[in-house]
């Protein structure tokens, strides 16, 4: 197959591909003004110098003549096969463009750019070029699409909620817009106000949103020190062990008689002698020995209290 985007090559009029300088200016979007920052830079390693032929031509041009002989050519021609690959190579600096925007999820930009170029391979098959829409304005939602589908339904290996995925979209661009505007990276309630959406919601979506990968318990964690997550994650309750006991022995006095009760609520809970509870309820100290055995008693065995 004879590399057209590579060779820089129109058609004529006969239906001959010659070779033609190619000098890459990014295509008018009408919405994006980095898009042509951006493809100007990208393009500009693909450009050949002018040849006797006639003087350069820039992608959008060659897109559009490119767009029209696919047009012409019936569906069973073997040079549909070759016009369409020189305009997915062509387009490749537009992919590029597009997969830059996801260059923070830690993925292999080779990866993105492949999957970029699914969803470009899908706008070239699906484009009209009668209804006069330049093919970067059609083709660059495409794109950020089949990636978006990518890391939601290939990279994450935690569930996120469709709903949070979608409103992460919205919150990210609210953010790029405010860090632009203020100068800053942007507060909670400043994205709410400017979505008009809860706080809550953009709490949970900016959670949502960087919810990629589960990280491993035992992982060395470098910015603390070397230390595994599981060894930061708190210590053992000793005392935990205690509150079954604690538990039961509250459904326990609840049952004791009101003197039983107040007797080893002033010896266990108020820490005073049997000479003092004495003292305190005018008995004996002989007889509140006596109680409080048997009051032991009854409640290690669990059994109900018998006068």
């Amino acid at each position: 197959m004879t590399d057209l985007a590579g060779q820089g090559e129109a058609v004529n009029e006969e239906g001959v591909a010659r070779p033609v300088p190619i000098q890459e200016s990014q295509p008018d979007t009408g919405a994006d003004p980095d898009l042509e920052r951006a493809a100007e830079r990208d393009g500009g390693a693909a450009a050949d110098d002018p040849t006797e032929a006639g003087g350069p031509i820039d992608v959008r041009t060659l897109t559009r003549v490119l767009f029209e002989r696919l047009a012409e050519l019936p569906a069973d021609a073997p040079e549909r096969e070759q016009v369409r690959a020189a305009l997915i190579e062509i387009n490749i600096p537009l992919v590029r463009y597009a997969a830059t925007r996801f260059r923070s999820r830690n993925e292999p930009m080779e990866d993105v750019v492949q999957v970029g170029t699914i969803g470009l391979i899908n706008a070239i098959d699906r484009f009209d070029p009668s209804r006069g829409v330049q093919f970067p304005t059609y083709a660059l939602p495409t794109i950020l699409g089949e990636i978006k589908r990518y890391f939601r339904d290939n990279v994450r290996t935690m569930h996120v909620p469709r709903r949070l995925q979608e409103l992460w979209v919205q919150v990210s661009g609210a953010m790029e817009e405010l860090t632009v505007t203020q100068g800053r990276t942007p507060k909670v309630p400043e994205i709410a106000a400017s979505l008009r959406i809860p706080e809550e919601d953009v709490r949970a979506c900016l959670d949502a949103g960087r919810a990629y990968n589960a990280a491993s318990l035992e992982a060395a964690q470098e910015h603390e020190g070397g230390l595994a997550l599981l060894d930061r994650l708190g210590y053992e309750d000793t005392a935990l062990t205690d509150v079954e006991h604690r538990d039961m022995v509250r459904h326990l006095l609840v049952q004791l008689p009101e003197r039983e009760r107040r007797i080893v609520m002033l010896r266990f809970f108020a820490n005073l002698t049997q000479s003092q509870i004495s003292n305190e309820l005018g008995m004996s100290q002989m007889h509140v020995s006596r109680l409080l055995s048997r009051i032991l008693t009854r409640l290690r065995t669990g059994n109900s209290w018998d006068e």
